[in-house]
């Protein structure tokens, strides 16, 4: 694995390749002074290109990082990430270190600007979410001279450590669990995709592992936005219509999946007899709901915990050097009340 270096990017980095003195660089950077057009455009292209992002803090402390850590997620819309900032600050707790959190509303663009302002204030370590960056992204946690920890998926390759879980092999385990079961014509209700990665990789280790068995999905539905629990109800209001032998709708988190089962239970369905249902995320809120929601735990707090210490040993006066920097963790799959079949 390719350790990033840990020198930030200077002007003189900008100023080699783009051809113009580190003043004009700054001037440019800086918005002042007088700088022609085309000047200006190399310079920044240049910037973009390398990963450069200026240092905003004060001319005294220029040579100094903050005690914060970047923390960049897609959303806190739903109980998923707050769950992973409470390990990331729990971790945190008796260091000088500090979370601060960007949200991207999983924009690939809006990631790029997130990350550009907050490494512009000199953190001491960057936690992300997801291993799916834009070039300009890319390039610039691979040169910002500081610990990055990608979280929250293990399929594909950081650029320095990573936190999290294969969704792929979430996805066959839960495939394996359903076929297991006898249940044979399934549908799909998922969201955010194709811009949520790991619930597109979720979905490709699904079908894998039932292609396997000689099974393909019957149905699909997605959606974007909206409230999750009566997305959960139209969309399953939806699919059982125009596809009523349906026998098990799998969701791409618990949140729809717990409007479907509500839906589900208000139209008089026999679960998990007529149809099973499962989600995914493992969501301690819907431990109150008439039946226990079939669920796989995605780690999220100790994601974070990991994360955070990995940050905390690499910022330390004595880093070990045996840290694991790729940590793929074992969800556990539950089979609540309705997956599991009734046999008699």
């Amino acid at each position: 694995m390719t350790q990033s270096p840990k020198r930030p990017l200077t002007l003189r980095d900008v100023s080699e390749a783009c051809g113009v003195s580190e003043m004009t660089v700054s001037r440019v950077l800086r918005k002042s002074g007088d700088v022609s057009e085309a000047t200006r455009t190399r310079v920044l292209a240049a910037a973009k290109e390398l990963g450069y992002v200026p240092n905003q803090i004060a001319g005294s402390l220029a040579s100094q990082r903050v005690n914060l850590v970047a923390v960049i997620i897609p959303s806190l819309g739903n109980m998923v990430f707050p769950e992973v900032l409470a390990g990331i600050n729990a971790a945190f707790d008796d260091t000088p270190l500090q979370p601060v959190v960007g949200v991207t509303d999983y924009l690939p663009e809006k990631e790029e600007t997130v990350l550009y302002e907050m490494l512009s204030w000199r953190p001491s370590g960057v936690i992300i979410a997801g291993l799916e960056h834009s070039e300009a992204t890319q390039a610039m946690l691979t040169n910002a001279g500081i610990p990055v920890v990608e979280i929250m998926d293990t399929d594909g390759n950081p650029v320095d450590a990573m936190v999290g879980i294969s969704h792929r092999q979430a996805g066959r385990d839960m495939a394996r669990a359903i076929l297991r079961e006898g249940y044979e014509r399934i549908g799909f209700l998922g969201t955010k995709m194709p811009l949520d990665h790991r619930a597109r990789k979720r979905f490709e280790g699904f079908t894998e592992g039932l292609a396997r068995e000689g099974i393909e999905i019957e149905d699909r539905i997605f959606y974007h936005g909206g409230s999750a629990l009566l997305k959960g109800r139209e969309m399953t209001q939806e699919m059982l219509e125009r596809s009523p032998d349906l026998d098990f709708l799998y969701y791409s988190n618990d949140m729809i999946g717990a409007g479907g089962l509500l839906h589900l239970l208000d139209q008089g369905v026999d679960i998990p007899g007529q149809i099973g249902i499962a989600g995914f995320n493992g969501v301690e809120l819907l431990a109150g709901l008439p039946r226990q929601l079939a669920t796989t735990d995605a780690c999220r707090r100790e994601i974070g915990e990991a994360a955070a210490r990995i940050i905390i040993n690499d910022t330390g006066s004595e880093p070990d050097p045996d840290m694991p920097r790729s940590v793929t963790m074992k969800p556990t799959l539950s089979l609540g009340d309705t997956l599991r079949r009734r046999h008699g």
